[in-house]
């Protein structure tokens, strides 16, 4: 992949044509329904912001109840749910993007107000942040959650949607896996990085074998930013397995729950060394993410080879047409 494309241009990725490299990313709303059905104004968010993108992730989304992490947090746990996320899915469709939806399992960071049960995670470690201490998963729960992820997958894909993201970043149960801060685990899902990635790379897996003839993505939190955590480097050669395993895209993040250095907010781009390093490793298209607002910066790091893809949330978030905005503006530049 060498770097000579612009943010305009499109981007094919295993038969998906994807029309620009701007990327809405997945991004908590609140605006579910108590048992994370779809409702209106959740549809009507995402229409708002799918006019001019090239893709959609639609936010996080709990694969089981014991995974919720809040109140009003989209699900893809119940077949009943199948209806509401395919009207997401094409509201996002006919705005011409392509609509990717991630799933994911909160882990120690579920929310036991939400989910009425107690959080379950690799060890029985309090997730950073002031979490509740979880109980430790045997390796039964392990099996059950990768079925869990399977079945979210293929509701997902019966909904319409055109690629799954796996969240495995910002301290949820994939995550925490990873992480040495939350996984004292000494069975084969602890200790060593072999070990740590194990639970992550039967999730991808399975999803990928419920999933196959859709976009496959992975959100992946490349470095802890906290001692003795993950890191960048161990991330390198999660992401090579994960190219290996049939990932399409690599969606890079990073800071186990928000865990960042105050000087990195301070710029552009914040999470893009992290993208580039990984992009230099895999053979396949990577997002890069981190405050980005200016459509200069977004292009330029394209231009440059440094990532595939560049994802905008906040900008987004505050004016659904930044994406509309930021094209004409470079169309008028070229």
């Amino acid at each position: 992949m060498v770097g000579l494309a612009t943010l305009l241009d499109p981007l094919l990725v295993r038969g998906f044509s994807i029309r620009n490299r701007i990327v809405l990313p997945p991004m908590a709303t609140g605006l579910a329904g108590s048992a994370g059905e779809v409702t209106g104004p959740l549809i009507e968010h995402y229409r708002a912001r799918s006019r001019c993108v090239g893709m959609v992730i639609v936010e996080h989304s709990y694969v089981s109840i014991e995974g919720k992490a809040g109140p009003h947090q989209l699900g893809v746990w119940s077949d009943e749910l199948i209806p509401g996320l395919s009207r997401l899915a094409t509201a996002i469709r006919e705005q011409g993007a392509v609509a990717v939806i991630q799933i994911n399992h909160a882990g120690g960071k579920a929310d036991p107000r939400a989910s009425g049960t107690k959080p379950i995670a690799p060890s029985p470690v309090a997730v950073p942040g002031g979490f509740e201490t979880p109980r430790e998963m045997s390796v039964g729960d392990i099996e059950r959650v990768v079925g869990r992820f399977a079945e979210a997958a293929e509701r997902a894909v019966k909904a319409g949607f055109d690629g799954v993201e796996v969240h495995g970043a910002h301290g949820f149960l994939l995550s925490q896996f990873l992480s040495p801060i939350t996984n004292r685990r000494r069975d084969e899902f602890g200790g060593s990085l072999e070990g740590r990635m194990r639970f992550p790379l039967m999730v991808v897996e399975e999803v990928k074998r419920i999933a196959g003839g859709k976009l496959l993505l992975y959100r992946l939190g490349a470095d802890d930013m906290m001692e003795g955590g993950f890191t960048v480097s161990e991330a390198e050669i999660l992401a090579s397995k994960l190219a290996d395993l049939g990932v399409d895209v690599i969606d890079v993040s990073g800071g186990l729950c928000g865990s960042r250095p105050p000087e990195l907010q301070s710029r552009q781009g914040y999470f893009i060394p992290l993208a580039e390093r990984v992009r230099r490793r895999v053979g396949v298209p990577v997002i890069g993410v981190g405050g980005v607002r200016d459509p200069y910066f977004a292009d330029k790091v394209v231009r440059e080879g440094r990532v595939d893809l560049v994802a905008v949330g906040r900008a987004q978030l505050e004016d659904p047409d930044w994406s509309c905005k930021a094209l004409e503006i470079l169309r008028v530049g070229l």
